[in-house]
């Protein structure tokens, strides 16, 4: 299952999205979980020190390599230079596994020990002043399009994405690459108006959205999510002692989170897991070809000297049931 996480900036995603991590590995479920938000905080929101994510591999940095391993031996695709963010898979390419070890894991993923199981964690990279006025956060970002257009994942494993804050993976299909998306909101006007631009999307793609109320101190709180976004308000989340010991760095075990919290966390679970039932695999390679024209049409073919059209397989779906076949030697 593919889970994003979105909001407003300060709204709390990449707290809630570490939450829902630690819930997954605490029931001994395979994870990846992936910081592609500009601010890149989820390392330290799992455990990490400082010192400790900031010699995380940057995604962005093994692109290279990433194209490379994932174009396989799909006679469509002329070389790795000629790969861009949104090509898909066809024919000869390899694809990745969530619980699996292969060379783009190896170069990019950490594992980070928690309480209970354990997770690997990919990051974009963070955003520097040598990036200012040569290049955009999408740059960055286009390592995870690209691995989660070639990612087979079944039911019961989960890669989940903080993604950057606000409405920027617009500007890519990125949006349209996961079966469940939770969308944080605090209960203030800012805080809902990420949602309005999301549902707008949501809606026109068959994206599935859920709003979770997060920073929530009260009936009238919950009452005001619920007159903005109507029944897309999943759950809410309150004050959480847990969550503030972490933040001092004096964590406590994740058992001993609050259990309104616990809940909440459960129900997301069920949630992510519903969705499962209502995918559809044609769609969802449908709609990674129709970003992957769009680019190539809009800049991808300028940048790249080659008319990247040629690179969709027209008889290709990606589905689960490839988990099973061998990968391209």
């Amino acid at each position: 299952m593919k889970i994003a996480f979105v909001g407003k900036g300060g709204s709390g995603k990449t707290t809630l999205s570490s939450l829902f991590i630690r819930h997954l590995a605490a029931a001994r479920l395979p994870v990846i979980a992936v910081d592609a938000d500009i601010n890149q905080h989820l390392g330290v929101a799992l455990g990490l020190d400082e010192a400790e994510a900031a010699t995380l591999p940057a995604l962005g940095a093994q692109l290279p390599l990433i194209k490379d391993y994932l174009r396989g031996t799909n006679p469509r695709i002329a070389s790795a230079d000629a790969m861009i963010k949104t090509t898909p898979p066809g024919e000869g390419s390899r694809l990745l596994r969530v619980d699996e070890d292969n060379p783009v894991y190896d170069a990019c993923a950490r594992t980070v020990a928690l309480d209970d199981g354990q997770v690997r964690l990919l990051a974009t990279g963070a955003f520097t002043e040598s990036d200012l006025g040569v290049a955009c956060y999408h740059s960055k970002v286009g390592a995870v399009e690209l691995c989660l257009n070639h990612l087979i994942d079944t039911r019961g494993e989960f890669m989940v994405v903080d993604m950057t804050a606000g409405s920027d993976s617009f500007a890519s299909g990125l949006f349209t690459r996961f079966d469940m998306t939770f969308l944080v909101a605090e209960p203030t006007r800012r805080g809902v108006a990420v949602y309005r631009q999301y549902k707008d999307y949501a809606r026109e793609f068959g994206i599935a959205l859920r709003v979770v109320g997060n920073k929530v101190q009260g009936p009238e709180d919950v009452d005001f999510l619920h007159d903005e976004v109507g029944d897309d308000l999943l759950v809410t989340f309150g004050h959480s002692d847990w969550v503030r010991a972490t933040e001092k760095g004096r964590p406590r075990r994740f058992e001993l989170l609050e259990e309104a919290n616990q809940r909440a966390l459960r129900t997301l679970h069920e949630t992510a897991d519903a969705a499962y039932e209502r995918r559809d695999w044609r769609r969802y390679t449908r709609q990674m070809v129709h970003f992957h024209l769009k680019n190539a049409a809009s800049w991808g073919n300028e940048r790249t000297g080659a008319d990247l059209a040629t690179q969709v397989d027209p008889g290709f779906v990606l589905d689960e049931r490839l988990a099973a076949s061998p990968q391209p030697v």
